[in-house]
């Protein structure tokens, strides 16, 4: 995926492709938005952030994935998204874009950084050949789901999981 960085409201912030330094403050913005009936017990040692490491790495290596880290003018970790692009032969073999994991910091909700993360996301996934974007929301995250649909997303698909126990 070719992903450039971009200027969000003004300057004021910078989405840019996050580094392997970044993993734990994005790792702690969004635990802090998990719904508390959704925690993963953390994996116990001396490194809890492997785990997370070990995905960055993957999603790091992987051209069709795209971790963002927005900064604010501080350089602090302000927001967090993650694009993969999916080439599919459903709708006339469209490619999606899935938009996974978006989280603002709570002291910078509902002053329009959100709503600039989706719009830069929707443009890189237009300037990367998706015809479609789509997303999953945790049903418990009603506030989400209404931002989701301030920014044109319908609700129109019922998502299933199932999570599989570690091998032993």
């Amino acid at each position: 995926m070719e992903i450039h960085p971009a200027a969000l409201l003004g300057g004021s912030y910078r989405v840019r492709r996050a580094e392997r330094d970044d993993v734990a403050p994005i790792v702690r913005l969004l635990l802090a938005d998990m719904p508390a009936s959704d925690a993963v017990a953390g994996t116990p040692g001396a490194n809890p952030l492997a785990p997370y490491l070990r995905a960055y790495a993957a999603i790091a290596a992987d051209p069709a994935n795209f971790l963002a880290a927005v900064e604010d003018s501080a350089g602090k970790i302000a927001g967090t998204l993650q694009l993969t692009l999916i080439p599919c032969l459903a709708l006339g073999a469209a490619t999606r874009l899935q938009v996974e994991a978006v989280h603002v910091r709570a002291d910078l909700r509902s002053n329009g950084l959100g709503a600039a993360m989706m719009d830069w996301a929707v443009a890189e996934g237009r300037r990367n050949g998706a015809t479609l974007v789509q997303l999953t929301s945790n049903a418990r995250r009603e506030s989400a789901h209404r931002f989701y649909q301030r920014q044109g997303f319908d609700a129109s698909h019922i998502g299933f999981k199932r999570v599989l126990p570690p091998l032993p």
